[in-house]
């Protein structure tokens, strides 16, 4: 039997009737849905469902860096629950270690990702790298629920590393180690981003998980909660997870549409926060943001460029107070 934990009490469990509701997540997107804003969009849209910033279990296992880890990537609050504690390694028993921290931690799930194309984490034999070694995924997978056994366990992931073909075999390796969810970015590691989002694989993965208890989301090219919930209606998944669509746009999962002042003050609220509660996160990765909440306001070009001259949050208010 599965353990669901937090995911069955969620809009669609796996196998309900469609009814027009689905499971609505935000993506774990690295250097972006850090806590801070993952803060402000559970203030202005919070979805069913948040993920932390990958991070490596590895790191997490090692004196020197567990505490600069846990202080940039593991820190949330109540409003971002449930939350889940995303992990990377290609070692097992770093992974059991972990999700033990994450348990003891507090968090409502682990999730495992096993789609990350970035070479620096394949090289370490990680991320979409494990698609092409589906024992080590099993490995994986059992020593997450061995470290945290009244945790459910997720998993992200591609449909192939090269081809589309290898993903009915890599669903059913992922099927039999039986995690809550699986989340499938619906292209291989290949293609990356550059061909669209093959959602009509949907129905093919929807009907091999059936009768499994595993919960099925897909993710990939989706821009709104409207065309989400059509996507689950149209091929038959329990949820989708959201990902760039969130970019400058905290009220995503609320539906609501901003005004220039709404953004100019989220803008401010959301650099401010981030300063207060990831002072060692370097100020660049807060600036990420900067156009993405100006797109389409008059002079945006102008207010971007200012804004990337700025070093902390005082120089940012500053700069918008004469608009505000």
């Amino acid at each position: 039997m599965n353990n669901l934990g937090f995911w069955g009490k969620l809009n669609r469990p796996f196998g309900r009737k469609p009814t027009g509701e689905a499971i609505m997540a935000l993506a774990p997107l690295y250097d972006v849905t850090d806590a801070a804003f993952r803060q402000i969009i559970a203030k202005y849209g919070k979805p069913d469902v948040m993920f932390t910033e990958f991070t490596s279990a590895d790191g997490l296992c090692h004196p020197a860096a567990r505490e600069k880890l846990m202080a940039q990537h593991l820190g949330f609050t109540e409003s971002e629950r449930p939350i889940v504690a995303q992990l990377f390694t290609a070692r097992p028993e770093k992974m059991r270690e972990a999700a033990e921290l994450c348990a003891s931690l507090g968090f409502d799930g682990i999730d495992i990702n096993f789609g990350c194309p970035d070479k620096t984490i394949e090289k370490q034999r990680c991320g979409a790298a494990v698609i092409k070694n589906q024992a080590l995924a099993l490995e994986l997978i059992q020593a997450a629920k061995e470290g945290a056994p009244h945790l459910p366990i997720s998993v992200k992931t591609r449909i192939g590393y090269k081809s589309r073909d290898e993903l009915k075999p890599w669903l059913d390796t992922l099927l039999a180690a039986k995690p809550a969810a699986i989340t499938f970015h619906l292209r291989t590691r290949e293609e990356m981003s550059k061909v669209p989002a093959q959602w009509e694989l949907m129905p093919a993965i929807v009907a091999q998980a059936r009768g499994s208890g595993v919960l099925i989301l897909g993710n990939g090219d989706v821009k709104s909660v409207q065309e989400a919930r059509e996507k689950c209606a149209k091929y038959g998944c329990d949820g989708v997870m959201l990902g760039r669509a969130i970019f400058g746009n905290p009220w995503l999962f609320s539906g609501h549409v901003p005004t220039a002042e709404e953004r100019l003050k989220v803008l401010l609220e959301h650099t401010k926060l981030f300063e207060q509660i990831l002072p060692t996160k370097h100020f660049a990765v807060m600036k990420k943001h900067f156009k993405s909440y100006l797109e389409g306001i008059p002079n945006h070009k102008d207010l971007t460029a200012k804004l990337m001259e700025t070093s902390n949050a005082s120089e940012v208010e500053q700069i918008l107070s004469s608009l505000l």
